[in-house]
C-alpha cells in the first residue's frame, strides 16, 4: 500500500516561493510543528473527499533523474521540480488517499493553469497529467511514468 501520493510541479521558483502560492491556492495550513527546512514545507488542509486532514509536503523532486545515462532511466517526472507528497493524516486508505491527491490536483490546475503538473499514484502510476496549452488528460487505462509508456505520456509532459 502506497504510503503516499504525489502531484509534481514543473514550476522554475524555488520549494519556498513555491510552497507559498501553493498554500494560497490549495488552502493549505503551515504545519506549526514540523520544522521548516530551506527545501522543505508540510501543510495540511482538511479533507474534501474524506473525513480528516491530508498532508501535504512540498519539496524538491528527488525521484527524478535530471541527466539520465540510459534509457531505461528516463521517467514523465524527471523534468518536474517540485513534488508535493500527499497522504491522509492518521490512517492508511489507498483509494481515499488517491481521491484526495486527485482533489489536490484539480485544485491546482484550475488555480494554476499555467502550471505544469503530474498526478503519480504510488510512484508507478501516472494518472493525469496537466500542461499549459494542451490541456489536462486523465490515462485510461492508466500507465507507468517509466520509459516503457513514453509514446503515450511524451505529449502530455514537460519535455
Amino acid at each position: 500500500m502506497s504510503t503516499s501520493d504525489n502531484v509534481f510541479v514543473a514550476a522554475g521558483d524555488p520549494v519556498a516561493a513555491v510552497a507559498e502560492w501553493l498554500a494560497d491556492v490549495l488552502e493549505l495550513e503551515p504545519v506549526a510543528d514540523a520544522d521548516p527546512k530551506d527545501d522543505e514545507r508540510v501543510f495540511r488542509r482538511t479533507a474534501r473527499t474524506e473525513t480528516g486532514t491530508v498532508a501535504v509536503r512540498v519539496r524538491p523532486n528527488g525521484f527524478a533523474v535530471v541527466d539520465p545515462q540510459e534509457p531505461d532511466e528516463i521517467q514523465a517526472i524527471d523534468r518536474y521540480p517540485i513534488d508535493l507528497s500527499i497522504w491522509l493524516v492518521g490512517r492508511k486508505d489507498e483509494e481515499g488517499q488517491l481521491r484526495e491527491t486527485t482533489a489536490i490536483f484539480v485544485d491546482l490546475v484550475t488555480a494554476r493553469p499555467d502550471v505544469p503538473a503530474l498526478l503519480v499514484h504510488n510512484l508507478d502510476t501516472l494518472v493525469s497529467a496537466h500542461l499549459p496549452g494542451a490541456g489536462t488528460h486523465t490515462f485510461d487505462p492508466p500507465i507507468t511514468p517509466d520509459i516503457e509508456d513514453i509514446d503515450t505520456w511524451r505529449d502530455w509532459t514537460v519535455s
